[in-house]
């Protein structure tokens, strides 16, 4: 039976703040899954022409599935947010790219016909569950010598590309992340990235119940001059601070998608159309350079340059990774297109939850820059991988 390729349209996205990970952290005494059924009720909740029984998959991110993110938690966090016991689900894997997967992966099924209507997401809880918990890396890894020992660090990946594009220094990258700071200080302060947040009930044991509103990490008041005086964790004398990268943070996203004929019958507002995706793989040990190739790939496929893409969000994993993403398509620095609010290193990057974190951002900044045809959301992959997906305005004022 011939099929046709549907439209498929970005509806709506949440998060719950996120908090830092740790003992003292926003959510320290919360659990992974309810952050995430906190941001799948609110999708169902802001969305009342949407029959919960027309949700025909959950598809939800962790790059560590054990615990109160184990249990197949796109189904587990279907049935705890009450969705009918009728709509199935799954998890998914691909490390800080997990939620950005979801959304292809499912939004694949729906341009294949298989689905009318998804909600796919991310959740990570840094704080219960650390990077590697339980990881068992097989010894051929470096006996067979198929990758560099180095791989297996983060940190000292984005030194290793600090290495190769010696041009990136230090004192840009912090430069890059002062300017994150600064960024998203002037979101909060316009009011641009709260109308995403889900307030999220947050316990501790000696103080209580409380309500998480806003985002943790932040550190609103950086300066040069502070991010000189960290220390370089990965490398004696490196380039890599606790400042020009991304924290170590819990949180969850959620976003709806549909079929755009499917979104106009239930009275759905579509916010941005899914074009194409793009993955590719890397040196494991410049996994930083991932979003490079994905991008090049997703570009020349669709007949497109840089020049045509007006807006950008890459995950802010490492300033660095960001910076050789720009100096490979001579993107200056401070370009206006590129994380107009702010990223990751002031936000947080809770992992596998993020890539839902940068759509919501794009689709905020779609409904404002109607004179944006096209834009990115982009990220590095751990153990060597990029991802990008090209989303197009469906607010754009040349399509009238």
């Amino acid at each position: 039976m011939p099929r046709t390729a549907r439209d498929v349209v970005f509806v709506d996205g949440v998060r719950t703040p996120f908090g830092k990970a740790g003992p003292k952290g926003l959510y320290a005494e919360t659990r992974a899954d309810d952050l995430v059924v906190r941001a799948i009720r609110e999708l169902i909740r802001r969305n009342p022409s949407l029959p919960p029984e027309r949700v025909d998959e959950v598809a939800i991110a962790a790059t560590t599935q054990t615990g109160d993110q184990g249990l197949t938690i796109g189904r587990s966090a279907a049935v705890l947010a009450g969705l009918p016991k009728t709509v199935p689900g799954y998890a998914i894997d691909r490390m800080c790219a997990g939620a950005l997967t979801a959304v292809t992966t499912a939004g694949a099924g729906i341009s294949f016909g298989s689905y009318d209507v998804v909600i796919a997401g991310g959740v990570e809880h840094m704080g219960r569950h650390p990077m590697g918990e339980g990881v068992d890396p097989n010894p051929r890894f470096l006996a067979d010598k198929l990758v560099d020992p180095s791989a297996l660090v983060m940190g000292t990946t984005a030194e290793n590309l600090h290495d190769r594009f010696p041009q990136i220094t230090k004192g840009r990258a912090d430069a890059y992340a002062v300017r994150s700071q600064q960024k998203v200080a002037a979101a909060y302060a316009a009011g641009k990235i709260q109308p995403d947040l889900v307030p999220t009930a947050i316990r501790s044991a000696e103080k209580g119940w409380g309500l998480a509103t806003e985002d943790e990490p932040p550190r609103p008041g950086t300066t040069l001059e502070s991010l000189a005086a960290l220390k370089t964790p990965f490398r004696v004398a490196g380039n890599v601070t606790a400042g020009n990268a991304a924290g170590l943070n819990d949180g969850a996203t959620a976003c709806l998608l549909a079929a755009e004929d499917v979104a106009a019958e239930l009275g759905l507002t579509a916010r941005m159309r899914l074009v194409d995706f793009s993955f590719a793989g890397v040196e494991p040990e410049v996994m930083g350079i991932g979003p490079v190739p994905a991008t090049e790939r997703l570009l020349a496929r669709n007949s497109l340059t840089i020049d045509d893409i007006g807006l950008i969000e890459i995950n802010e994993a490492f300033a660095v990774q960001v910076l050789a993403f720009l100096e490979h398509f001579k993107i200056a620095d401070d370009d206006a297109r590129v994380n107009p609010w702010g990223g990751a290193i002031a936000l947080g990057h809770p992992l596998a939850s993020s890539g839902v974190r940068l759509m919501n951002q794009l689709a905020r900044l779609f409904e404002e820059r109607t004179d944006v045809r096209y834009g990115l959301t982009t990220m590095c992959v751990g153990m060597g991988m990029g991802g990008t997906v090209l989303w197009e305005n469906v607010n754009w004022e040349g399509a009238k």
